[in-house]
C-alpha cells in the first residue's frame, strides 16, 4: 500500500502542475486579450477627438453666422423703419409746403369775402351767397388743418403778429394786448401761411 501511494504522489503533483499552468495560461491569454481590446478602445477614442472638435468648430462657426445674419437683419429693419419716418416726414413737409403756398395766393379772396359779408347790403340774396360762400370756405380751410392765428384780446406774440399802430390801453385792453386786427393770420401746424396784422395796446 506504501509504494503505490508513493507512485500516486508524483502524479497528483503534476497534476496540480498542469492546472496551474492552465490557470496562468488562462489569465495571460485574458490580460491578452483586454490589453488589445483597451489599445482598440484607446484609439477609437482619439480617433473620435477630431471628429467632435471638427462638430464643435462648425456648431460655433454656424452660431456665428446666425449671429451676424440675425444683426445685418435687424440692421436693415431700423433702416427701413428710418427710411418710413423720413419718408412720411418728407412727404407731409411737401404737402404742409403745397397747402401754404397755395393758401396764401388764397387768402386774399378769404379776406374780401369776410369784407363783402360783414358789410352791409340790402339785397338779401346776393348776402346770403356771400355768406354761404365764406361758409364753404373757412370749411375747406378747417379741413386742410388751416388755423386762424387767435390775436384780438391776446398778449401781442412778435411770432406770429405784425403790430403796425399801438393806441391807449384801457381796461379791456391792458397795456400790451392786442386792441384790433387789420388782417388775420393763418397757421398750418406750426408753420406760418401768413402774420396777423394788429394794434397794440401801450
Amino acid at each position: 500500500m506504501s509504494s503505490e501511494t508513493e507512485k500516486k504522489e508524483p502524479l497528483n503533483k503534476d497534476a496540480g502542475e498542469t492546472a496551474e499552468t492552465t490557470a496562468k495560461t488562462g489569465v495571460l491569454d485574458k490580460e491578452e486579450k483586454t490589453e488589445p481590446a483597451a489599445e482598440k478602445k484607446n484609439t477609437e477614442a482619439k480617433k473620435e477627438e477630431p471628429k467632435k472638435k471638427e462638430k464643435k468648430d462648425a456648431a460655433e462657426k454656424l452660431q456665428k453666422e446666425l449671429d451676424e445674419t440675425k444683426e445685418r437683419l435687424l440692421r436693415t429693419v431700423a433702416e427701413y423703419d428710418n427710411f418710413r419716418k423720413r419718408t412720411l416726414k418728407e412727404k407731409d413737409a411737401a404737402f404742409g409746403n403745397g397747402v401754404s403756398h397755395a393758401m396764401a395766393g388764397l387768402l386774399p379772396v378769404l379776406d374780401t369775402l369776410e369784407m363783402a359779408a360783414a358789410a352791409q347790403s340790402e339785397d338779401e340774396n346776393y348776402k346770403k351767397g356771400v355768406l354761404l360762400t365764406l361758409e364753404k370756405a373757412q370749411e375747406a380751410l378747417k379741413n386742410l388743418n388751416v388755423q386762424e392765428i387767435k390775436a384780438e384780446g391776446q398778449p401781442f406774440d412778435p411770432a406770429v403778429m405784425n403790430a403796425v399802430m399801438q393806441e391807449e390801453a384801457d381796461e379791456a385792453h391792458p397795456s400790451g394786448t392786442v386792441t384790433k386786427v387789420f388782417q388775420k393770420g393763418y397757421m398750418l401746424g406750426e408753420h406760418i401761411i401768413r402774420h396777423a396784422t394788429v394794434v397794440v395796446a401801450k
